[in-house]
């Protein structure tokens, strides 16, 4: 029972962590049909800010939240110096993001080498919670809180301010949102720099379960794709609800049947392509 329980909760904290990374990834690509090959690197990237500040002697939050910014503020540049020239130009877009992604990896790689750097747990989470007989570990429960916090934040962004109207809106329809006097400019770099402060902040949270090493990125960037095509582009309720999925599918295959686990990851999503190619929660476009 025990061991059950604690895959359970090791699938909702990576459903937790899988959302902060897609959530950015599905906002960018359903605003401006930019696949963002560089997402995954940018929630590396957090990693290992994360774990400088926290191997100089700042707590989780002061990393984090460094991290977040300074993932936003790439993420800014990144949209500003190229992305905004290549408008139009989706292969080149693609191109861009997937050589950014390289890019990013050797920097990582030449700047704090091949081995794994570990980011110590915060003490106050190191003790682990009990109930009855059973043990939980504390942090884990807390990435899942910070993920919820994170989905309401969004949620109420998207849904009670002018800006996410005006992302939704860019979402149904950018021509008329443009034609209704919608700032494209300034709304494409605005969801550019939040979806990449969610990945970091997201790569920044995942340092404790992870630690931070060459190749974060090219596993995490797979599942976040899986989650967007499960949910559906554009879809906040979708991107949470796979994240979930794909973080207890992802689990629990590795545990039970290690060998097959990406050939049971990918089945649901080759379901959903054939049957609702829109995603779970999707709209399907006329």
């Amino acid at each position: 029972m025990q061991t059950w329980l604690i895959q359970t909760l090791n699938s909702l904290s990576l459903g937790g962590l899988l959302f902060m990374l897609s959530s950015g990834f599905a906002l960018i690509f359903g605003l401006m049909r930019i696949a963002n090959l560089t997402h995954g690197s940018l929630f590396m990237l957090g990693t290992y800010v994360a774990a400088t500040l926290v191997r100089d002697g700042h707590n989780l939050l002061v990393a984090a939240s460094c991290a977040m910014l300074a993932i936003a503020v790439l993420g800014c540049v990144i949209e500003r110096l190229i992305l905004r020239r290549l408008t139009g130009n989706s292969q080149g877009q693609v191109l861009a993001t997937l050589g950014m992604s390289f890019i990013v990896a050797d920097f990582c790689l030449m700047v704090w080498g091949g081995d794994p750097i570990p980011i110590a747990t915060p003490a106050l989470f190191q003790i682990p919670l009990r109930f009855f007989d059973l043990s939980f570990p504390t942090y884990r429960l807390v990435v899942l809180t910070a993920a919820i916090v994170a989905a309401t934040a969004l949620y109420l962004l998207m849904e009670r301010t002018r800006l996410g109207a005006m992302i939704r809106a860019g979402v149904d329809d950018m021509g008329m949102a443009r034609a209704v006097g919608i700032p494209a400019s300034a709304l494409f770099t605005t969801v550019f720099c939040l979806g990449a402060a969610l990945a970091g902040l997201g790569g920044a949270l995942a340092g404790p379960i992870f630690n931070a090493y060459p190749g974060l990125d090219a596993e995490m960037l797979p599942l976040a794709l899986i989650v967007v095509i499960l949910g559906g582009v554009g879809s906040l309720l979708g991107t949470f609800v796979a994240s979930f999925i794909v973080g207890f599918i992802y689990t629990f295959g590795i545990a039970l049947v290690p060998d097959l686990a990406y050939v049971i990851l990918f089945l649901p999503m080759v379901v959903v392509i054939a049957f609702k190619p829109q995603g779970l929660f999707g709209r399907v476009t006329t």
